[in-house]
């Protein structure tokens, strides 16, 4: 099979360091273009990073001398790839704007960017979870005047440590929940050496996160109509988000009442069997097992249970009733790599298995 060719905007950054490694190898992606701001570009990847390196793993050898383009300089860089991955550090604004250029270049955009999940034709794709939304993708194309380009975004990192697991009960009717995120530092594209203060600390503020965690669910179970995507309206969420002391994994406790309660042995039943066209397909990057659940009092953990599958699966524990709403339950999930990096990449391989991205 010919690779298609994959270029990464903000090469140099946490995020761009994971698609880095998660690309280097890939059975379906070729890494083409690396990319960043104008202070990197003309140097190696390896001398634009110059000690800044954040991840456990190695820095993958096939990109250590490959020079970093200029992210400014689109048709340079869109000329070397036929699908892009964004994880630019910019304003929502000139991230907006850059996407689109990209895509009107005739290069699909795979964000792992906020700027463009409130753009009504942009899809905001959890792959097992809402890959009907793909279907606007063809209004979007229609609106940038492109045949192939497009841009489709993944959700916040938070939410995937609880959605999934809601998303799986539908079938009951969830109407009201309550969660509580404690997310990695990760998160914020640190380490506990940038940022020291962190240590033996937690902080009751994240800016943002509790904004997208209780509205961005309720666009994943939206549905298209007139070409945009309207959001559902229901559950109701309430959210607050705390920054930890942990490098990955956002862990989040959840209290949810349902229109028709169901009892404990359904919950782990459709936990269990949930699945989703990228299990269907065996994508790449696709757990076997979305949900994991454990029965132990004490499970998941983040340091244990973070990288079940590659950190491309979701973990669930501590399913108990609830003295205000029906039913509670911790959940877990890799933050850069499900919920960013991976995310992103597993939405590439669903796009490519589909038929929606072309090589130039």
């Amino acid at each position: 099979m010919e690779k298609y060719r994959v270029g990464i905007l903000g090469a140099t950054g946490m995020v761009g360091q994971r698609f880095v490694t998660l690309l280097a190898d890939h059975p379906w992606f070729e890494i083409s273009a690396l990319a960043a701001s104008s202070r990197s570009a003309g140097r190696t990847y390896e001398e634009a990073l110059d000690g800044r390196w954040k991840l456990a793993e190695p820095m993958p050898e096939c990109v250590k001398n490959m020079t970093v383009m200029d992210v400014s300089d689109v048709d340079a860089v869109s000329d070397k790839a036929d699908m892009v991955f964004s994880a630019v550090d910019m304003t929502k604004e000139e991230i907006r704007a850059i996407e689109e250029a990209y895509a009107r270049t005739e290069t699909p955009v795979v964000s792992n960017n906020s700027a463009h999940r409130w753009t009504p034709d942009v899809p905001m794709i959890i792959p097992e979870l809402n890959p009907e939304h793909l279907d606007v993708l063809e209004y979007q194309k229609k609106r940038l005047g492109t045949k192939n380009g497009y841009i489709v975004v993944k959700p916040n990192c938070s939410i995937q440590s609880y959605t999934p697991m809601l998303h799986a009960l539908r079938q009951f009717g969830p109407e009201r929940c309550v969660v509580s995120t404690y997310q990695a530092i990760s998160g914020a594209g640190k380490t506990f050496k940038d940022w020291p203060e962190i240590i033996d600390n937690v902080i009751p503020y994240i800016g943002g996160e509790e904004e997208k965690s209780e509205k961005e669910p309720l666009r994943i179970w939206g549905h298209i109509e007139n070409g945009v995507i309207v959001p559902a309206a229901a559950p109701l969420i309430s959210a607050q988000c705390y920054r930890v002391p942990v490098t990955d994994g956002h862990m989040a406790s959840v209290s949810v009442s349902f229109e028709k309660k169901p009892s404990k042995d359904e919950i782990l039943q459709a936990w269990a069997e949930y699945s989703g066209l990228p299990q269907q397909l065996r994508l790449p990057h696709a757990p076997a097992r979305f949900i994991h659940y454990f029965e132990e009092d004490n499970r998941p953990q983040t340091h244990l249970d973070r990288d079940i599958e590659g950190g491309m699966a979701v973990c669930a524990g501590r399913l108990r009733e609830d003295n205000i709403f029906d039913w509670k339950f911790a959940g877990l999930s890799h933050n850069t790599l499900r919920g960013a990096a991976g995310g992103g990449v597993l939405t590439a391989e669903l796009l490519a298995a589909t038929g929606r991205v072309a090589r130039k």
